[in-house]
């Protein structure tokens, strides 16, 4: 997620370090790239990125996870940016936007209604700021779903948990079963934090973060998010995740393998993991092993159970500081390629689902049909889609709170330590 998701959140093929393609520049390549360039990640939607790059003769790298988000930082901050910059939005492009890096998309909206529009208004509307368009989504819609294993809930005579109360039943029958209740990433993080948000979200509703995004003072100390916190630190002593969750790194796919390989019964992550299993291992979705379901309702809790978490997409921007004729290329690339046809059966080819209004019958006709529609029916009626915390915030805040929740997980701090230690970063 390093912040996500997410966030990110679109999980790394195995790769955390840097990985490099060079497609289709100067006179050895394709034409009509016009010297634009682009960073994006290994993994989840890479393919679709690297064929409509190829097609369109875009210069195009490809990075981990956490090492783009550490390259891209720099490289904004010393005017050598990519013509098209990937992001998640929020915070981070924010502080990009407010420093005269990034350029406004919004005539290009007017000149072409289609530009925006075609996208669903809760995905397009993360890329408006301040109400100018700064960023269209670039892949599939990334809502955090539950995944568990069949074959495990089958073992154990158990049905997926629509309560918290329900949940925490599940962790002890699992753990003498000899199966780890939960898979997560501890190492990277960012997966930690799909707990918090969740949470937060069904105990006090999307009022509690949008005040801790507002600036109010003392915004962390709310109620929801004390319980919140208290709760996973009970999950945590109950045995609730895998042994040793705190060595285990996102970006190697560890944590989605214990699903898959019958180490672990339940995966709480970015729906970006449907296609990494099916890369992965395509029997287990083949034979319907794979199950998904959200995130349980709270005892007395205010938050709609329709709300999601996660990434509305992956989005696309343009560097300001990019010459003329790379500005131009871009802007054809995602007015022409972005989307189109060739892209959008891509995508769902390979287990997204692209933010696009009216695509219902496209998802029928896939391999995947009952999970894609699942996807593209979460996060289309949801009353609350909530952009991972970490992309929301601002860069400082952002990091404050993966370390804060890293320790919280560890139970090196307690959930009263955790509010006060962010209440400091309120501002900042």
């Amino acid at each position: 997620m390093t912040l996500v998701k997410r966030r990110t959140a679109v999980i790394a093929a195995g790769l955390a370090a840097v990985l490099s393609l060079t497609t289709a520049c100067g006179s050895s390549g394709p034409s009509g790239g016009g010297g634009a360039t682009a960073w994006a990640l290994t993994g989840g939607d890479e393919q679709t990125f690297r064929t409509s790059f190829e097609s369109s003769g875009v210069d195009a790298q490809y990075f981990g996870n956490d090492a783009y988000k550490q390259k891209i930082r720099t490289a904004i901050g010393a005017n050598e940016a990519p013509t098209l910059v990937f992001s998640w939005s929020g915070g981070l492009l924010q502080s990009w936007v407010d420093s005269g890096k990034i350029m406004d998309l919004s005539a290009e909206a007017a000149n072409d209604p289609a530009f925006v529009n075609r996208f669903l208004p809760s995905v397009a509307r993360t890329g408006v700021l301040d109400g100018k368009t700064y960023a269209v989504p670039n892949n599939g819609m990334q809502p955090v779903v539950l995944f568990y294993n069949k074959e495990l809930f089958d073992r154990i005579g158990a049905q997926p948990p629509k309560t918290w109360d329900e949940m925490m039943a599940l962790v002890p029958r699992f753990n003498e079963a000899g199966i780890a209740p939960f898979s997560l990433g501890g190492q990277s993080k960012w997966p930690q934090l799909m707990w918090e948000e969740y949470l937060v979200d069904r105990i006090g509703g999307p009022e509690v973060f949008n005040n801790i995004v507002a600036g109010k003072p003392g915004a962390w100390s709310d109620p929801a998010i004390i319980r919140a916190n208290t709760m996973i630190q009970q999950l945590v002593d109950a045995g609730g995740f895998v042994r040793g969750f705190n060595s285990i790194a996102t970006d190697s796919n560890a944590d989605t393998a214990l699903l898959f390989t019958g180490k672990a019964a339940m995966y709480l992550m970015g729906s970006w993991a449907f296609p990494t299993i099916k890369q992965a291992d395509p029997e287990f979705i083949s034979s319907g092993k794979l199950g998904w379901t959200t995130f349980p309702t709270v005892p007395g809790g205010k938050g709609d159970p329709a709300n999601i978490v996660g990434n509305p997409a992956n989005y696309w921007s343009v560097s300001a500081t990019a010459s003329d004729e790379q500005k131009q290329a871009a802007l054809r690339y995602l007015r022409e390629d972005l989307m189109n046809d060739s892209y959008v059966d891509s995508l769902l080819a390979g287990g997204s689902v692209p933010p696009l209004t009216g695509i219902e019958d496209k998802l029928a006709k896939t391999e995947d049909p009952q999970y894609l529609s699942y996807v593209y029916q979460m996060a289309s009626k949801a009353p609350n889609f909530q952009l991972s915390w970490d992309q929301a915030l601002s860069p400082g805040q952002a990091d404050a709170l993966l370390t804060n929740l890293e320790q919280l997980f560890l139970k090196q701090i307690t959930p009263e330590q955790f509010s006060a230690n962010m209440n400091a970063t309120i501002g900042q």
